[in-house]
């Protein structure tokens, strides 16, 4: 077996930059919109257009789109008709929650009761934080409605930066594949969903922790990932793959400093309010907690469906055995795995696992999948797939609302119809989910590993050889019948390492 610090002969020297173009059939054909591929006496790296200037650019025009796609609601269907802001597709919790969590009367998050029926703001710190700013940001003069506008652009300026950073996180993060992040600007549903609720910030810092994962700083990983957590609980669930990869390549030293990082950032953001206003700190736990069966979770398509729908405690206990054997799954798989999976294909699968299991899934939870499926499996024809089965979701669950709003007329889709976009969705991420792992076990299928790399976002683990491996990983790995390419040699067993 090759040592870490060998290259395969069976692997050429790879190109410092992989063009898309000339190994994605998708982006070749897409590509005949701008002049078609790139030609061999293309002059590269002589231009100011940089591919991640072009990628940041590119988001910030999506993002500018999904505003304008919301421009019939923040003209008055936001303000006007309850059915409306549904039918024209461009709901926000943003302008809603103004004044309904008591930002338009001066309220601090967290410390003071609200008037309705939440008594305090049901969202994590450091979210309060990023809802507070833009209320300072905000005029407080002019009518309600003139604010709740002024709220909603403050926000949206704050959320195209974070769009930006994503875009430019994730083409950074593969150095030598910087036009992978093209798919995360050009996502649809990214454009579609970003202005629907705070979740771009959570995945900023995401984002951002897998950058300086890519680049060995553990610290700075969990430190990113920490403040994720403090915006979004999902962010917390990447540290569990994380430990299982740590543990097959026998890095306890980084995965201790990624721990350590994640604990110590999240407590400096929350323990101040923990201690000082408990009761506002943990109402969103207490939420979460007691929310029952909600939009576009295969849990509604049960209930709608039963005659005596599970209670929410059953619910609560089943998603949660679910979620955990989803965990046990993934740990298996990285350690029987043929070769040591990539970290970013364990953090889609593990992050989709939740969204699968989850009670509810709000139409903007896809936000916190497109980076890491972009990383995962940077291949345009599956996540186009991914994409189309999740604006047909965004459709869905509008014109489901616009039918339960609009009273005898019915004037939208009926809950059969709003069934088969859930399971739209829940097929499209299933689908992306059956890819990475066939990609897992199929080292060759991995676009990022055809030339024989191991993990170029990996970060420590990259190139380092097994310590720990369980069953089929102990024996010389299977490749993929009748494949033509080279063999990825990389993250084998070593000579001293174990098994069992």
């Amino acid at each position: 077996m090759p040592s870490a610090e060998t290259t395969p002969t069976s692997v050429h020297e790879p190109d410092p930059v992989v063009r898309p173009t000339k190994e994605d059939d998708v982006a070749a054909n897409g590509s005949e919109l701008i002049g078609g591929p790139i030609g061999r006496r293309a002059l590269l790296g002589t231009s100011w257009w940089t591919p991640v200037r072009i990628v940041a650019l590119v988001a910030i025009g999506m993002f500018a789109l999904g505003l304008v796609q919301k421009a019939p609601c923040y003209n008055g269907a936001w303000f006007f008709g309850a059915s409306s802001q549904y039918t024209h597709a461009c709901y926000s919790d943003i302008p809603h929650l103004y004044q309904g969590r008591g930002f338009a009367d001066g309220l601090v998050p967290y410390f003071d009761k609200l008037p309705g029926d939440m008594e305090y703001l049901e969202y994590p710190v450091l979210t309060g934080v990023f809802m507070e700013v833009a209320s300072w940001l905000t005029p407080g003069s002019g009518s309600i409605q003139d604010q709740e506008q002024w709220y909603w652009m403050v926000n949206a300026g704050m959320l195209m930066a974070c769009a930006a950073v994503i875009a430019v996180c994730v083409s950074r993060t593969h150095i030598r594949r910087p036009w992978d992040g093209l798919m995360v600007a050009l996502a649809p549903a990214f454009a579609l969903t970003a202005t629907i609720n705070w979740d771009l910030l959570a995945v900023a810092l995401t984002a951002a922790a897998m950058l300086m994962w890519s680049r060995g700083r553990s610290l700075a990983f969990g430190i990113l990932l920490g403040l994720a957590t403090a915006a979004k609980l999902y962010p917390v669930f990447l540290l569990g793959p994380l430990f299982v990869l740590c543990w097959r390549a026998g890095k306890w030293r980084d995965f201790g400093k990624a721990l350590g990082g994640t604990l110590v950032a999240w407590l400096v953001v929350n323990l101040p309010v923990m201690l000082l206003a408990w009761d506002g700190w943990s109402q969103f736990y207490r939420f979460s907690q007691e929310r029952g069966v909600d939009f576009g979770s295969f849990w509604l398509i049960l209930a709608q469906n039963s005659d005596d729908p599970l209670s929410t405690e059953s619910v609560n206990t089943l998603a949660t055995l679910l979620m955990l054997l989803c965990c046990a799954g993934v740990a298996v798989l990285t350690l029987t795995a043929p070769r040591r999976p990539r970290f970013a294909q364990l953090a889609f699968l593990i992050v989709a696992a939740f969204i699968l299991t989850n009670k509810v899934y709000s139409p903007q939870y896809v936000l916190w999948l497109v980076p890491l499926a972009v990383l995962a499996r940077p291949r345009w024809r599956d996540i186009l797939i991914w994409q189309a089965c999740e604006v047909a979701y965004f459709l869905g669950i509008w014109l489901y609302l616009a039918y339960t709003t609009s009273g005898d007329a019915h004037k939208g889709l009926p809950p059969d119809g709003y069934h088969w976009a859930i399971g739209a969705h829940l097929l499209g991420t299933l689908y992306l989910c059956a890819v990475i792992v066939r990609d897992i076990l199929m080292p060759e299928r991995d676009p990022v590993r055809r030339t024989g790399e191991d993990d170029p976002s990996g970060g420590v683990l990259d190139k380092s050889e097994d310590v720990f491996v369980l069953g089929a990983a102990t024996h010389p790995p299977r490749h993929a019948a009748h494949f033509e390419g080279p063999q990825v040699e990389w993250g084998n067993r070593g000579a001293t390492g174990s098994s069992l």
